[in-house]
């Protein structure tokens, strides 16, 4: 009993110590956002906060589930699938996150918090930090499709992930 007490007290003595100390290290400037322009797979930028700035999005609270919308997204390359990774979007090591963002690499985009009503697909591929043109995808220049809960969708980029449900999107690179 006494041992356990003794053990106790150090647990808090160093949390009490540790935590003023923690409050005075600074923590690390983000990498700046880099738009990539290769090929798959593409894993979800650690450093989220860059390209949530980037694709001109409001900072959240990773709490922040007000006003939720989901909706799939399928990506492909040349008949082959690419997975949306877990946490585009999210930046866990700051505590937040874009109006859209994943949580796993089941494909579903969440739409969440202030600034969710106006998100687009182009938003979205820069917050992924993920190339997304008219005519090239990463680095898959030439043909680009977009369908919208089986609708054509002529500018990809400004479509509103607000008003769809599911979004495909087709490339492939040219011959």
């Amino acid at each position: 009993m006494l041992r356990a007490m003794a053990w106790n007290r150090r647990a808090l003595v160093t949390a009490a110590l540790a935590l003023p100390l923690a409050a005075c290290v600074k923590q690390v400037a983000p990498d700046p956002a880099e738009i990539r322009e290769s090929a798959p797979p593409w894993p979800a930028p650690r450093d989220a906060v860059s390209y949530i700035d980037f694709a001109r999005l409001p900072r959240l609270p990773l709490d922040a589930s007000d006003d939720p919308h989901v909706l799939t997204l399928e990506v492909s390359i040349s008949g082959q699938q690419v997975e949306v990774p877990a946490y585009v979007g999210i930046d866990r090591l700051r505590a937040v996150q874009a109006p859209c963002h994943t949580h796993d690499a089941s494909g579903t985009v969440w739409i969440e918090g202030r600034g969710g009503q106006d998100v687009t697909l182009g938003q979205f591929f820069d917050v992924w930090g993920v190339r997304l043109t008219a005519t090239c995808l990463g680095a898959a220049c030439g043909s680009i499709s977009v369908t919208a809960d089986g609708l054509a969708v002529s500018s990809p980029r400004d479509l509103r992930l607000r008003e769809v449900g599911h979004v495909v999107v087709r490339a492939s690179a040219a011959s």
